[in-house]
């Protein structure tokens, strides 16, 4: 979780990430440290990092040549289709989405350790969250500002 905040305060002290997009990053970050520590007390899995982030851009060459020249990252996977690029070192840390409105983090993703969807859905139902699935997100909840919050195998 350091490297994000880190990589969070890099991109805003260099410009790249506004002030409200920092204070966003860091809330979801704390939402998801909650949610986790809820989940572990009343079910069956636990949260064990943050797989990844995902923001929409405006610009996807532009995002992709900011995250391979500052943090040496290079393209994992893409989705031509969607306009999605996902970046990393050897798996996806940001994944990038050309889509409006541009600058905002649409999802983060939480890893699981021995993810099973129909456990983990039993257990989020039990807990009052609605799981869902769609192509922005993949499995995810909704936290409680509406954020989705992607749930992936650890």
């Amino acid at each position: 979780m350091e490297t994000i905040i880190s990589n969070l305060l890099t991109s805003f002290e260099r410009g790249a990430l506004t002030r409200r997009g920092l204070i966003r990053g860091l809330a979801m970050l704390a939402a998801a440290s909650g949610t986790a520590a809820a989940a572990v007390e009343e079910t069956g899995f636990k949260g064990a990092k943050i797989d990844h982030v995902s923001i929409q851009v405006t610009n996807l060459q532009r995002s992709i040549e900011f995250y391979e020249k500052l943090f040496g990252f290079s393209v994992v996977s893409q989705d031509k289709t969607n306009e999605i690029v996902r970046l990393g070192i050897t798996k996806t840390l940001v994944s990038l989405h050309h889509k409006s409105p541009t600058g905002i983090v649409d999802h983060f993703a939480i890893a699981v350790d021995h993810f099973d969807k129909e456990a983990v859905t039993r257990d989020l139902k039990l807990l009052g969250a609605t799981p869902e699935e769609n192509i922005d997100a993949g499995f995810h909840i909704k936290d409680p500002e509406g954020l989705s919050v992607q749930i992936v195998q650890g």
